[in-house]
């Protein structure tokens, strides 16, 4: 009779389970795992003959098979070492363990009979408890990752000699956090370090309560990376949803590291200009996450936007829109959400300085047309704010007032986001920046004498609809940082004003 242990994989974000079928006959010496599986999966039964020998148990000379249902589904990683071994030695009566279906096993084995970490165990356990099943063995290393599920039940053990004690004895309670997670904060990002620049610091703030995307240019030495690297400090803090869903993101990449096993700071991705498209939004033969999505609910910045190669640069057009990648291969379709904030930094031309009022541009007309080519037209439209960034005289360099520090401008975002959380409470949405046509009609409603000055605005510079409504909304996150509950006319020209792009063009 075939031995059934319960085990899981995932595709993209989301838990499958998997039934580990054990069926051991007479014949010659053979194991042959069936079910789509991987290479990875196949190399499994090498690490699993020696750890179950090495752990001092007796490995079958009989024909094994496994098989991992459902079969169509394909199956990927090292993450079903645990259950093959355990199924193998309740199938030759070496353990005996009755309610053996109540466990959802996963676990990676070295040769010596060692748990090692996997990744994906945590939408791993999310679709357990979905399915009912509450009692986890996972790797050691998994612990504090899989305890964020607060209703599971959490076994970790450190071997397979262990898991074999445990099943026997049930000698473990389940794992529990041992401490309060605490958000470390960067006391060393601050905006109090950034001197001047203050319609710069103010567009940012802007862009930050609405969650909108963002084009820094000036010349080299301005001030661009240094505000794009504290951004994070002002944004609000992860919620408990939107904390599980980067975690969960980060669990299937394999990049999930640290003590507490949990994302709780917003991302900050800074990929440089020599990225691939596919490790920008994702891929590979393994179908990973990319930078697009490791930047959920966070910041995607390019520094130097200019110097991505042009196809990289264009990719990003779909999922600045949608809001989420579909990945689709010759071994499956992948979607990962990418809801990320985009800011972005260029230098005005070649050399740098054009438009400087400190140095003179050495570049003609058509190297700075050929320069800033690579920015297409769709993809400024997708870009809500522009701001220019200068040089800083010498007394304001040397000067001995204090800026603003960020934790005051956090406070200014939170009461913003605040107020946008509570007007989408009956929507899919958080914020700004994410609403679509509908609820653009809906919230962003302008009277009579605003609609004037926004008509003549759309007939003098030649707008687009979606440069359109992103003047609207971002008009409707000043006016929440206003308090306001209208759009007035100042709200709608500084929005306008955060339309002027390089040459003091309206784009």
């Amino acid at each position: 009779m075939a031995i059934q242990i319960m085990s899981a994989a995932f595709t993209g974000i989301k838990g499958v389970l998997v039934t580990v079928e054990i069926d051991i006959t007479r014949g010659l010496p053979a194991l042959n795992i069936v079910g789509l599986a991987d290479v990875s999966v196949k190399e499994s039964k090498e690490r699993v003959r020696s750890a179950i020998l090495n752990s001092g148990f007796d490995f079958p000379v009989n024909r094994i098979t496994i098989n991992l249902a459902p079969a169509d589904l394909k199956k990927e990683g090292s993450l079903f070492d645990l259950p093959i071994a355990i199924g193998i030695l309740l199938a030759t009566k070496q353990i005996i363990v009755n309610d053996i279906n109540d466990y959802l096993f996963i676990g990676e084995l070295s040769l010596s009979g060692e748990l090692k970490k996997v990744r994906g165990s945590l939408p791993v356990v999310m679709e357990g408890i979905e399915n009912k099943i509450e009692k986890f063995i996972v790797p050691t290393n998994n612990a504090k990752e899989c305890s964020l599920v607060k209703t599971a039940k959490i076994f970790p053990l450190d071997n397979l000699k262990q898991v074999v004690d445990f099943l026997n004895y049930k000698d473990l309670m389940p794992y529990k956090q041992c401490r309060d997670l605490e958000i470390l904060i960067n006391e060393e990002l601050d905006y109090e370090d950034v001197m001047g620049q203050e319609s710069s610091k103010r567009a940012i703030e802007v862009a930050a309560a609405g969650g909108h995307n963002l084009l820094m240019y000036g010349p080299p030495g301005s001030g661009k990376s240094m505000m794009a690297k504290r951004i994070p400090t002002i944004l609000p803090s992860l919620s408990q949803e939107e904390s599980l869903e980067v975690t969960k993101i980060y669990s299937v990449s394999g990049k999930l590291d640290g003590n507490c096993g949990i994302i709780l700071q917003r991302p900050f991705r800074n990929p440089h200009h020599t990225i691939s498209r596919i490790a920008l939004v994702g891929g590979g033969n393994k179908i990973i996450p990319g930078e697009i999505s490791l930047a959920h609910k966070g910041v995607l910045f390019l520094d130097e936007i200019l110097e991505f190669k042009k196809s990289v640069i264009e990719i990003l057009r779909q999922p600045l829109e949608e809001r989420k990648i579909t990945i689709s291969r010759h071994n499956g379709t992948v979607e990962y959400p990418s809801n990320f904030m985009f800011v972005s930094a260029l230098n005005p031309c070649p050399c740098g300085y054009y438009g400087s009022y400190e140095k003179q541009c050495s570049c003609s007309d058509y190297e700075r047309r050929r320069y800033l080519s690579k920015l297409s037209g769709p993809l400024l439209d997708r870009i809500d704010i522009f701001t220019a960034v200068n040089l800083l005289p010498y007394n304001k360099i040397a000067g001995v007032e204090s800026s603003e520090k960020s934790v005051i401008i956090k406070k200014r975002v939170e009461a913003a986001r605040k107020i946008q959380e509570k007007r989408f409470s009956q929507d899919v949405i958080h914020c700004n920046a994410e609403m679509g046509q509908k609820l653009i009609k809906k919230y962003c409603h302008l009277d009579n004498s605003v609609s004037k000055i926004m008509e003549l605005m759309y007939d003098k510079f030649n707008l687009s609809s979606r440069a359109y409504s992103r003047i609207l909304k971002v008009a409707r996150t000043i006016a929440d940082l206003d308090s306001s509950k209208n759009i007035l006319d100042i709200h709608i020209i500084e929005a306008m004003q955060y339309r002027k792009f390089i040459d003091e063009r309206i784009i």
